[in-house]
């Protein structure tokens, strides 16, 4: 076997992330994507005297296993890549897919409590970042999911299971706005073009909506039109924002250059538990509102009370809802976040929320961590996918908190991080599963660590 050669095999073992091993012709087979029991074509990318890697090319056979009902999109897009099998399925198997990598670092003797589901399965999503292009060369415009191991073509993914009838009305009609208008789209390997991406954000429970189209400076076009447009949509939920974000960064990311309201305001609403947010429109905010709930109560229920007195570090704190929710019981809560949108507006909601006792502070963890006033009674963690970077760890372990929160979107990341947290005294007590991400191979994972000596 050697580079480029096409091969077709079964599908084997899936692991967390969405990484499948498999066996071919002596060697071990690893593949990003598919599902066990599948039949697949696939070209090597790189190979060795005993392993290979691989690209999918092409579904021969589905799996058993696949008896979902799914979009018409699926397999094109790669938003949800296990929409094909039941959701009971899906929960088992990133359950057993975690407790492979707990038990892969020897952490053990700890109270597993069990994968949480999802409130909603379908239209959970309450952010959905569409980018413009097209399906294929010189077709029609496109707007919304790049195809899968395709970084140029777009599929417009107006039958999508993740987000509901809002999303794909606003999605739609910008499409047919700008296509009839024949305004180019950005093209990456040129830099030439004009719309880039269109990001819709919404407030599950107070229904507000926020539309951001998101363009290059390349073309002087008035967005009056466009505007009037989406205010004449018949949608569920209520327009509070309509933004305009201009980007000539070369990367293929929302970035800001320049914003201007086009309407309403610059943020929405959303209340979770009893307090309300103002969400920015790029600060990080948990992508399933009402899985988001259940995820703090959890991450609640595992710091229990904690009672008068108690000072609480919320670390990675985004725009500060742990933080506020632990503020009730709390002496003080700091927040320390380095996105400084996100902290202007976590300072911004505990005003709204009429909360006295939390400060948010902008600033790399690692570093802000030793310059405050008060050692921690409880530290809460929420870090991003790459989890607790440099000395992390050791700083967060020197303060010697009693107890410490650690809620992970990745546990690849997590375990490693846990591995250190237990050579520096500290113990896995609790853990418990989230399923934020149905139809996806991700989830959230909530541990309490306990100190154990000095």
């Amino acid at each position: 076997m050697k580079r480029k050669d096409i091969i077709e095999f079964e599908v084997g073992k899936m692991e967390f992330g969405g990484v499948t091993r498999s066996q071919f012709d002596g060697k071990r087979i690893k593949m990003k994507g598919g599902i066990t029991g599948q039949k697949v074509r696939a070209v090597v990318k790189k190979s060795r005297s005993d392993s290979a890697e691989v690209k999918m090319l092409e579904l021969i056979e589905p799996s058993s296993l696949e008896t979902a009902e799914t979009c018409r999109h699926f397999r094109q897009c790669g938003g949800c890549s296990i929409l094909s099998l039941e959701y009971e399925q899906q929960l088992r198997l990133k359950e057993k897919q975690v407790l492979a990598l707990f038990e892969e670092k020897n952490i053990t003797g700890f109270q597993y409590l069990g994968i949480e589901s999802s409130p909603n399965v379908f239209g959970y999503r309450n952010k959905m970042e569409f980018t413009f292009g097209d399906e294929f060369k010189d077709g029609p415009l496109s707007l919304g999911m790049h195809k899968v191991g395709r970084f140029i073509d777009i599929v417009t993914v107006d039958d999508c299971r993740l987000v509901d009838s809002d999303f794909v009305s606003i999605m739609a009609s910008t499409r047919d706005f700008f296509d009839v208008r024949k305004i180019p789209y950005y093209r990456g390997f040129n830099h030439q073009g004009y719309l880039r991406h269109l990001v819709v954000r919404k407030g599950e429970n107070t229904g507000e909506l926020m539309i951001n189209i998101v363009t290059s400076s390349q073309l002087d076009f008035d967005m009056e039109e466009y505007k009037n447009m989406l205010l004449d949509l018949d949608l569920k939920g209520n327009i509070v924002s309509i933004l305009h974000t201009i980007n000539d960064g070369l990367a293929d990311a929302v970035q800001c250059d320049r914003l201007n309201v086009l309407f309403g305001q610059d943020y929405y609403t959303e209340k979770i538990l009893g307090l309300s947010f103002k969400v920015s429109p790029f600060s990080f905010f948990q992508t399933n509102t009402k899985g988001a709930e259940k995820l703090y109560e959890i991450a609640r229920n595992f710091a229990g009370d904690t009672g008068d007195g108690k000072v609480v570090f919320d670390l990675y704190s985004g725009t500060g809802t742990i933080g506020q929710m632990m503020s009730k019981t709390a002496k003080k809560v700091y927040g320390i976040e380095i996105v400084e949108e996100a902290v202007q507006a976590a300072n911004e909601n505990t005003k709204l929320n009429n909360i006295e006792n939390c400060s948010f502070i902008a600033g790399d963890v690692s570093k802000i961590v030793s310059e405050l006033p008060e050692k921690p009674d409880l530290i809460i963690v929420d870090p991003p996918r790459a989890g607790i970077l440099g000395n992390g760890v050791k700083d967060i372990s020197d303060f010697g908190a009693k107890e410490i929160v650690y809620v992970s979107c990745n546990p690849r990341s997590l375990v490693d991080n846990l591995v250190e947290f237990e050579s520096r005294g500290y113990k896995v007590e609790k853990m418990k599963l989230m399923d934020l991400f149905p139809s996806t191979p991700h989830c959230e994972t909530i541990i309490l660590l306990s100190k154990t000596k000095a």
